[in-house]
C-alpha cells in the first residue's frame, strides 16, 4: 500500500483542489483570516515514512484536534476512575458547543470531545501554577511531534475575547461540581491548547504516534502509555466528529477528530496517521475538503477498520 500512497494523495488533492464550498470560521476573528485556498494532505506511517502534497508547512491552530491529546494526558496523570467520574464517554448527537447535557441526569459532560468535556479535562491538568500547567501540557504535546509546540497568541486572544458560550459552559461545570478552582485559569488553559500552532506534517505525525501505540515513529520516544491509546481512539471514533460521527463511521470508518481551523486527523491503528488541512468548514465545523479527502482515501486505500 505504501507505494500507492503518494500517487493516491496527489490524485485526490487535484480532485478537490477547486472545491470552494464552505468558508473559514468567522466566530473567532483570527480564524477568519485564513486563506481558503490553503490545502494539504499528509500521511505518516508507523515506520516514519511521510507522504505529503500541497501546503503542508502552512501553520494553523489545533482547535478541537487538541482534545484527544489532552484527554490522554489527563488519563495518564489521573487514571480512568477519576476521569470517568467527571466526564462520560457517550456520544451526544449535539453540536460541539452544546450545553444541554449539563442540564440532564448526571450534570456532567457526555464526552471529552465536546467543549464542555474538554474544558473539564483542561481543568484537571496538574501543576503548581497556571504557568506550570501550561508548561506540562506543551511538553506532553511536543512528545508527539519532532519540535516544541508553541501557542499562537493572536489566536488565543481572539478565542478568549469571543468565548462567551464557553465561559457559560465553565460556570455550569462549576455549578454542578464537575470542576473547581479558578475558572478563568481553566478556560485560559483550554484556549491555549486550542491555540497550539502546527502544520499538517506535525498533525500527521501526532496521528501516526497514536497509530503506533503511543510511540513517536520519528523519535522512537513514548508519548503516551499504550493502555490509554484505545481509550482515545474509541472516543474519537464515536464522538470525534460530533453530530456527524455516525455518518463518518459509515463513510470513512476510522477514528478521527476535526477542528474549526480546518484540520482533520485520522488514525488507522497499526498502520498510519492522516492529516488534512483546508480552512473552509461546513455548518458542523468540519473542513469541507477534509471530509472529501478522507472519504476518498478510505475507499480507495481500503482503510476502514470494518472493511479489512
Amino acid at each position: 500500500m505504501r507505494n500507492q500512497i503518494q500517487s493516491k494523495i496527489d490524485d485526490i488533492y487535484l480532485r478537490h483542489l477547486n472545491n470552494t464550498a464552505g468558508s473559514p470560521a468567522s466566530y473567532i476573528p483570527e480564524l477568519a483570516k485564513a486563506d481558503p485556498r490553503s490545502f494539504a494532505i499528509v500521511v505518516t506511517t508507523i515506520g516514519g515514512e511521510v507522504f505529503s502534497v500541497g501546503d503542508s508547512e502552512v501553520l494553523f491552530s489545533m482547535q478541537s484536534t487538541s482534545k484527544p491529546f489532552t484527554y490522554g494526558m489527563a488519563l495518564q496523570d489521573l487514571g480512568r476512575v477519576f476521569i470517568m467520574s467527571k466526564v462520560g464517554v457517550e456520544p451526544t448527537g449535539e453540536a460541539f458547543n452544546s450545553i444541554v447535557e449539563l442540564e440532564k441526569n448526571t450534570h456532567k459532560p457526555y464526552n471529552p470531545m465536546i467543549n464542555s468535556g474538554a474544558i473539564a479535562i483542561s481543568s484537571f491538568i496538574k501543576g503548581s501554577s497556571f504557568e506550570d500547567r501550561l508548561k506540562n501540557m506543551i511538553e506532553f504535546f511536543s512528545l508527539f511531534t519532532e519540535k516544541k509546540i508553541h501557542v499562537d497568541e493572536k489566536v488565543f486572544e481572539s478565542e478568549k475575547n469571543t468565548a462567551h458560550r464557553n465561559r457559560s459552559i465553565a460556570h455550569l461545570l462549576r455549578h454542578f461540581g464537575v470542576i473547581d478552582g479558578n475558572i478563568e485559569d481553566s478556560l485560559d488553559l483550554y484556549f491555549k491548547q486550542c491555540s497550539f500552532s502546527l502544520n499538517t506534517i506535525d498533525l500527521s505525525l501526532m496521528a501516526a504516534t497514536l497509530a503506533n501505540n503511543g510511540v513517536n515513529p520519528k523519535t522512537n520516544n513514548k508519548a503516551l502509555n499504550q493502555e490509554y491509546v484505545g481509550d482515545i481512539l474509541s472516543l474519537m471514533f464515536t464522538c470525534g466528529m460530533y453530530d456527524t460521527s455516525g455518518k463518518w463511521a459509515y463513510s470513512v470508518g476510522i477514528p478521527a477528530k476535526s477542528g474549526v481551523s480546518g484540520a482533520i486527523f485520522g488514525v488507522v491503528p497499526g498502520e498510519l496517521g492522516i492529516a488534512v488541512y483546508s480552512p473552509s468548514i461546513n455548518e458542523h465545523g468540519h473542513s469541507v475538503r477534509g471530509i472529501k479527502v478522507f472519504q476518498d482515501l478510505s475507499r480507495e486505500l481500503n482503510l476502514s477498520i470494518f472493511r479489512k
